[in-house]
């Protein structure tokens, strides 16, 4: 893979993400990251995943920052290449939000997807 395509793949977090994601499996006894992962399905066609884990896969890219660690495995990674993961606290309410290129279309809920 070139370095052209390495870049491309890469996802970024924020600050407010990196903060957050440190607080919350700081606060789940066994947890040491959190899994973003894609999905079929959705509104949009595919949808996001979160989930808290304690175990890391042969196939995970792990993005580290802060004390905070996100795994995403390769599949979903062809999906989230060039991405920044942010957290977002605003009137609206607390969420984690997915910036992504890729996706030519998005729907309310901020979760799904397609390109």
């Amino acid at each position: 893979m070139g370095a052209d395509a390495k870049t491309a793949m890469k996802v970024e977090m924020t600050d407010a993400a990196a903060r957050r994601i440190a607080k919350i499996v700081s606060g789940e006894a066994g947890k040491t990251a959190l899994r973003v992962s894609v999905e079929g399905g959705g509104c949009s066609g595919f949808s996001y995943k979160f989930d808290l884990v304690d175990t890391r896969n042969d196939d995970d890219v792990a993005i580290e920052k802060d004390g905070a660690t996100v795994l995403i495995d390769d599949l979903s990674l062809v999906y989230m290449g060039g991405s920044v993961i942010d957290f977002v606290d605003d009137l609206m309410g607390q969420s984690f939000q997915i910036r992504n290129p890729n996706a030519v279309a998005s729907c309310g809920c901020g979760t799904s997807f397609s390109i």
